[in-house]
């Protein structure tokens, strides 16, 4: 029976299957961690079993790269099918629930803090202001509005050995709490580092804000999709809870606005952030990020459990966002169901929009009175979604999970002065992209771009694909099976893609 409610029996379960492969030679946290990562990314999970100067830890690495093994964990056959299990969780979560005793509080340490002494942070890059951590989920309860969990990652930089900057966006629900809700206050809060798979995957999502607002239970999506509450144990020095099944906990406090810091000591020298000139460490989209001033973190207790605690090396511009891009896929199919229910067939967001920054939708014209339904979807997306540069629609005959085929469509489906569609000058997106500094000067973002690339229903009859009958043969008639292989080994995806349905 699999345990998917901590990610001790699930890394179990997948080292079984032989997804995970153990680093025993010693490794190095600077840079050494994250070149081998970047060099395996899409490959085994890692397990680094003997890291320099941290030898009472363990640490792992690409857990979220593929989302074959994900879905096996979860039992699921098929791996694009997962965002309908969110999509499922979105409607029936299941809330958090409450223990006594937890195994995230095995170890309390309360005096002599020393977090980067005691962690192997990594750095990421020679270009990085330091070492900085990834890896924690930030879980803020807010005890005024009951069934309020926010769970979510954000960049954190120790620059003392009990306090760090934390990057909050004020777009993100945990941003609205820290500038909104509770701006001048100082908020507990607990930083949680490999809670079970389901956290780490809800706390990974840009979701899109209309469909999961501000308020909602974000741990009862998590419980929904695992199948079972997320356990919670009260923290041991802050008004705040942790997520009992954790490796590793820092509790602590967000203090106030007035006492903001600087992300680098390059940053707080110069006084101002530069754009290219205060290097942080890689953005996820894909770019070197800048420092900022954001919230202070202070550390008041660092918990965890008693035998061989596991730390978590995320790639900050890596492609674990494979997985945390699973609930971003539920809801924007959720956005479309909502604007025209049962149009939208599937969602895809690849792994070149860079953690959500793109999306790709499929949906069924059934009659005429839903053309155009595909452009509100679109835009809606567009506006909705923070950091979003991309949008596309095609048709059920396109195949979503090959870019090859989706380059098609667009080249072969969209009228440039008709289907692509932008939003206007002057809205906002995300400090992130760095398009987004050109166009400082003129009110801020210049807007994503959508592209129709969907067969107009009146005139579809102009789109039919070819049919080469390849359902109605067996290739085994004339080719031997290991024949058959050499040959798939040959073809580019594109060629199997078209092989496999008859275009």
């Amino acid at each position: 029976m699999k345990d998917v409610t901590s990610i001790r029996s699930a890394l179990e379960y997948l080292d079984q299957k032989g997804e995970v492969l153990h680093v025993k030679e010693e490794v190095d946290p600077i840079y050494e961690i994250a070149a081998i990562e970047k060099s395996f990314e899409k490959g085994p999970i890692l397990m680094f079993e003997n890291i320099k100067g941290y030898p009472n830890f363990l640490s792992i690495g690409n857990l979220f790269g593929r989302r074959g093994p994900i879905a096996d964990l979860f039992g699921m056959d098929d791996p694009n099918k997962m965002k309908f299990k969110f999509v499922d969780a979105l409607h029936n979560p299941i809330p958090p629930k409450i223990v006594k005793d937890a195994p995230c509080q095995e170890v309390v340490i309360t005096k002599d803090i020393d977090v980067p002494g005691m962690l192997p942070i990594i750095k990421h890059t020679e270009f990085d202001a330091g070492r900085i951590m990834g890896c924690g989920n930030q879980l803020l309860t807010d005890i005024y509005r009951k069934g309020d969990t926010n769970i979510s990652f954000n960049r954190i930089h120790f620059r003392g050995k009990d306090w760090a900057s934390i990057s909050t966006a004020q777009i993100t629900h945990i941003g609205m709490m820290a500038f909104k809700t509770h701006r001048d206050q100082r908020i507990p809060i607990t930083v949680n580092i490999n809670p079970p798979p389901a956290v780490g995957m809800v706390a990974g999502t840009w979701n899109v804000r209309t469909i999961v607002p501000h308020g909602s239970d974000e741990l009862g999506i998590a419980g929904g999709f695992q199948g079972a509450p997320v356990e919670l144990v009260k923290a041991k020095t802050v008004d705040a809870y942790a997520i009992a099944n954790s490796e590793i906990v820092l509790e602590g406090y967000l203090e106030p606005t007035s006492e903001n810091i600087w992300e680098s000591e390059e940053a707080e020298r110069l006084g101002e952030q530069r754009q290219g000139e205060t290097n942080f460490f890689p953005e996820w989209v894909g770019y070197m990020g800048t420092a900022w001033k954001v919230r202070k973190l202070t550390v008041t207790a660092v918990t965890m459990r008693k035998t061989k605690p596991i730390f978590y090396t995320v790639l900050a511009a890596g492609l674990e966002y494979a997985c945390f891009d699973i609930l971003r896929e539920a809801t924007f199919f959720e956005l479309a169901e909502r604007i025209c229910p049962g149009f939208c067939v599937d969602v895809n967001i690849p792994d070149y929009f860079k953690w959500g920054s793109g999306v790709i939708f499929q949906v069924h014209k059934a009659r005429s009175q839903e053309e155009g339904f595909q452009r509100n979807i679109l835009l809606s997306a567009l506006a909705d979604a923070p950091g979003m540069r991309m949008a596309i629609a095609v048709d059920e005959d396109v195949d979503i999970y090959c870019a090859d085929d989706v380059m098609w469509a667009l080249e072969s489906r969209i009228d440039p002065d008709y289907d692509i569609l932008r939003l206007a000058r002057g809205m906002r997106g995300i400090a992130a992209q760095p398009i987004e500094v050109r166009q400082s000067g003129v009110g801020g973002w210049e807007g994503g771009m959508a592209f129709d690339a969907t067969k107009p229903y009146h005139k579809k009859h102009h789109y039919q694909r070819p049919h080469y009958p390849v359902d109605k043969i067996n290739l085994r008639k004339w080719f031997t099976e290991e024949q058959i292989q050499k040959v798939r080994l040959m073809q580019t995806e594109y060629a199997k893609t078209l092989a496999k349905n008859g275009w």
